[in-house]
């Protein structure tokens, strides 16, 4: 059965997930000196990210859906090294259509991994590093590599200041090395944190679903310290599911 989502605002009618989709064109809008990045996040009515410690549990099926189009428009894909243990990353796109699909956009078959690990905290077993074919690239300030991964696996060494990888010389490095116009990080929180931070967050799509979890030490959408200013956001468009949730796009202030 296809999903269908409602356009509420503006209003509209009703359409998929990956019409939606295939209306977005990132790279269009990549600032020279950095790929343009969107975040993308679904959370609870009470603003938590994760449930039992992983994110699966909190968006349905159109949110998957959603999840699985947006990743057909971008060059890459962004996360963190806990995050990419928590929710075991494998290959990124692993549907012959959906290949197809970047295909026609005008990307290649499958999105670059982009993985963000200070600490070079990363083991081949993890899906993702095992999955010949899918090209990796590491974000660190560590030495060494790897040891045994199928993966084809590139790193990028910056600076860390305070457990904290600067990543805007990095993301620079990403455009003029690699080619890299676009990126969808995925999170977690702390690494949302930090390209907050960093002003270097342009969009951020954000699934809103009918839960309550509760929790002082629950996971938000951006941990850790206050930002120096709140991020600004105006919102873009919002669409609805039939089971109640929210599917909100917005743009980040300059």
């Amino acid at each position: 059965m296809t999903v269908e989502l409602t356009r509420i605002l503006p209003p509209g009618g009703r359409t998929t997930p990956g019409a939606i989709a295939r209306e977005l064109d990132f790279g269009a809008h990549a600032p020279p000196e950095r790929p343009y990045l969107a975040l993308n996040m679904a959370s609870t009515a009470d603003g938590k990210v994760v449930i039992d410690g992983r994110s699966g549990g909190i968006g349905g099926e159109a949110d998957r859906a959603l999840f699985r189009a947006l990743r057909t428009r971008t060059d890459a894909v962004m996360a963190g090294a806990g995050t990419v243990r928590a929710e075991r990353y494998g290959r990124l796109i692993r549907d012959h259509e959906r290949r197809a699909e970047r295909r026609r956009a005008g990307l290649a078959s499958d999105p670059v991994a982009i993985v963000v690990s200070a600490s070079l905290s990363l083991t081949a077993d993890l899906p993702l590093l095992a999955a010949e074919g899918q090209r990796v690239i590491v974000l660190t300030a560590a030495v060494g590599e790897v040891p045994g991964a199928a993966a084809d696996v590139t790193y990028l060494r910056g600076e860390a200041a305070g457990g904290r990888l600067r990543l805007a010389p990095l993301l620079r490095r990403l455009r003029e090395e690699h080619g890299i116009r676009s990126i969808l990080c995925e999170g977690g929180p702390t690494l949302n944190a930090d390209l907050l931070a960093e002003g270097l967050v342009d969009e951020l799509f954000l699934t809103l679903a009918p839960k309550l979890v509760g929790g002082a030490d629950a996971l938000t959408a951006v941990a850790g310290a206050p930002l120096d200013q709140p991020a600004e956001l105006d919102l873009a468009w919002a669409y609805a599911d039939d089971e109640g949730s929210l599917y909100l796009r917005y743009r980040v202030r300059p």
